[in-house]
């Protein structure tokens, strides 16, 4: 990765070293400070969106920043997504993301791993923090106003991560006017959801708010056996101390049961047989049981008009319990597999704490805004899962036989503790060189210890890396509708784990180039970007079927392009969308995984679009009807194999009746064909189908 430092220093060279731009039209400088955060005064980066187009985002840049003004790709889904969708699954906002692919779900408990531009990932993040250290149960959409995908690497903005992109979720925030909104919802195979949003204003100056969203849910599946419980909790309080000083406070709290469903087993011959609806489990294991309590607090302090200082903290507890049969690959037989019985025990406890100092100021005809920043984080992870032998347990994939009896035998597998323990420093410099021209540099040290004590193997590993990544990029305004942008960015994040012979991975390095133009229409009604972009990255950990673990395959390379657009088309008619196309291979390999193999579950070519036409007049004023089309292509179902997941699209359609100023009814209609598809996979023998036709019914009302 040594050419990635000349890459970084010749672009940020380039960046200070022509003020040429500098020397055109100085009048026009002055204005451009007095307008640059003031453009979009109707929304902040982290309120509300008007319909589906964002003007403003802070996952970026940390800063309240006009999305135009951003020398790189970032998506942003709003709640409205959700809302006419009728979803309380977080991947199906991400489809209108770009370039964001399934991958392993953990048996359906967690958004456990999912791809950015090719590389996948099992970080996201909540309001700037890590949210998915250990095993947290998926994002809740009750809280959610907005999930933004910032596409490239981000670390020297977030720290170590993967460079194909960072998932940031913007949590709904206390509001100054008070207000009650209740939602229901029943669909097919008894799915009931009920959400409840209270916003209390605690005293007359609206000083002190409040706001709670509380979600339950009980549901079944179409497949068979298997349902999930949940209750969400998360209440919050801002409190504006004096007109200079803000205290914010958000806490969640989640108890969450379901099933541990790896899904189907898919055979080379004879798939016409097999059924979406089978459950290759056991009914009467239990469900897992993923609790899950966090608290954050945020307090900002202005110290002038350009001033500001930050202080924030985070803590999340989370504990994995339960017993689960899990198919293993097909038999010779060519109709049964075995199981392996198993009982997991997680906990896992994560403290991060964030000092923030940004600022504006002047460097004669050029403004800057600049943000220092530290973290401290330590995050600790108990793991165990106990495999119980006995019998062998098979089953017929056609034919399943359920209550057999459970292996009662010698106990092995895998008890570890994980310690990790990170310092980093992050500086960050918004400049504006000219009316048209900006550029935006960072860097981020970062020290990172990692204790790995393996008690099942008797053996204990500790690393310690420390390690500077960079980012620089510039954007230049052709006309006041096209902007041109290019950037490069570099990686980094350390392998948990051991691999099959007790040692430490040796830390993943990545290292981005991207280049394209973001453009507005139709009066800024509708916003789009188109990006190019070439992804390097060093030490991936894939799953070798052979062993059953994890190995570090060496280098790949991802390539490609990917549009995102959104906004209205007039009046009536709002629509969001994406299109993607990816190039991701392994470029160095070994027997297990070839050099050439294509990266697991990432489709070349994928897109999807929601269109919803509002009626503006008469009867049916505030109602609306709707479409979202979905496609995915051909992708890589097993690491370093030739088994493939086979391309798939799907169409939904949308209705909502407005009965009144506070009443909303809602009817969607999911996967109209029944398109009989598989949604993700992590090898052969754990296969997830896609959801049959079905069906949902809402109600909103206003309080």
């Amino acid at each position: 990765m040594s050419r990635k430092i000349a890459c970084m220093a010749g672009l940020t060279i380039g960046l200070f070293g022509d003020a040429s731009f500098a020397e055109e039209n100085k009048d026009q400088l002055q204005l451009e400070a007095m307008t640059i955060t003031s453009e979009f005064d109707y929304e902040s980066a982290t309120g509300p969106v008007d319909g589906y187009q964002a003007t403003r985002s802070a996952s970026a840049t940390k800063t309240d920043t006009a999305i135009r003004d951003i020398p790189q790709a970032i998506s942003v889904i709003p709640s409205s997504v959700l809302e006419d969708l009728n979803t309380s699954d977080v991947e199906r906002a991400l489809d209108f993301a770009g370039g964001v692919s399934k991958q392993n779900n953990f048996g359906g408990l967690t958004l456990y791993e999912y791809s950015i531009r090719g590389f996948a990932t099992s970080e996201f993040y909540k309001d700037g923090f890590s949210a998915n250290r250990g095993y947290p149960t998926t994002p809740d959409t009750a809280n959610i106003e907005r999930i933004e995908v910032l596409k490239g690497p981000a670390a020297s903005l977030y720290g170590r991560g993967d460079p194909g992109g960072t998932v940031n979720i913007v949590t709904k925030k206390p509001q100054a006017e008070a207000f009650t909104k209740l939602q229901a919802s029943a669909g097919s195979w008894d799915q009931y959801r009920t959400t409840l949003d209270v916003n209390t204003p605690l005293d007359q100056q609206g000083d002190l708010l409040s706001r709670v969203n509380i979600a339950v849910e009980d549901n079944n599946s179409f497949r068979d056996h298997v349902g999930s419980e949940r209750l969400f909790i998360a209440p919050s309080f801002s409190w504006q101390i004096d007109p200079d000083t803000q205290l914010l406070v958000e806490t969640e709290f989640v108890r969450h049961s379901s099933t541990f469903d790896r899904g189907i087993v898919v055979p080379t011959m004879n798939k016409s047989g097999l059924s979406r609806r089978t459950f290759l489990g056991e009914p009467n294991d239990g469900d897992i049981d993923n609790d899950n309590n966090m608290i954050q607090a945020a307090l900002e302090h202005h110290l002038d008009e350009t001033w500001s200082l930050r202080l924030a903290s985070h803590y999340k507890q989370g504990e994995l319990s339960g017993f689960a049969s899990e198919s293993r690959p097909l038999n010779a037989d060519g109709h049964s597999v075995n199981r392996r019985y198993r009982e997991r025990d997680n906990d896992w406890h994560d403290s991060v704490t964030q000092l923030e100092l940004r600022g504006l100021f002047d460097s004669g005809d050029w403004q800057h805004e600049l943000l220092i920043g530290t973290e401290y984080e330590n995050y600790r992870k108990n793991e165990r899962v106990t495999t119980i032998a006995g019998s062998p347990y098979a089953i017929d994939i056609y034919n399943p036989i359920y209550g057999q009896p459970k292996p009662d035998g010698a106990r092995s597998g895998s008890d570890f503790y994980l310690l990790v323990k990170s310092q980093a420093l992050n500086l960050q410099d918004q400049i504006v060189f000219s009316e048209k021209l900006r550029g935006l540099i960072g860097a981020r040290f970062e020290h990172v210890e990692q204790q790995i004590d393996d008690y099942a193997a008797n053996a204990s590993s500790e690393q310690r890396h420390d390690e500077i990544t960079y980012r620089s990029g510039l954007l230049y305004q052709l006309t006041p509708e096209i902007g041109v942008f290019a950037n490069a960015s570099t990686s980094f994040k350390p392998n948990n784990g051991l691999d099959a012979r007790g040692k430490a991975f040796d830390p993943e390095e990545g290292i981005g180039y991207e280049l394209g133009f973001k453009t507005e229409l139709f009066d800024d009604r509708l916003s789009a970007t188109i990006a190019a972009f070439h992804i390097e990255k060093e030490n991936v950990l894939a799953l070798d079927p052979s062993t059953d673990s994890s190995r570090a395959i060496g280098k790949a390379r991802s390539q490609g392009m990917d549009i995102q657009f959104a906004g209205q088309l007039s009046d009536a008619m709002r629509v969001i969308g994406a299109f993607a196309y990816i190039d991701a291979e392994v470029t160095k390999g070994d027997a297990n995984i070839p050099t050439g193999s294509s990266l697991l579950g990432v489709a070349k070519r994928s897109g999807s679009v929601l269109a919803v036409y509002e009626f503006q007049d008469g009867l049916l004023r505030g109602s609306d009807i709707g479409a979202a089309y979905s496609y995915v292509g051909d992708r890589s179902g097993e690491a370093g194999t030739d088994f493939e997941l086979d391309a798939y699209q799907t169409l939904d359609l949308l209705a909502h009746y407005k009965a009144s100023e506070n009443l909303t009814v809602g009817l969607n209609l999911n996967n109209i064909f029944d398109e009989n598809y598989y949604e993700r996979s992590y090898s052969s023998y754990w296969v997830a189908p896609g959801a049959p036709r079905n069906f949902s019914l809402s109600l909103s009302l206003n309080l």
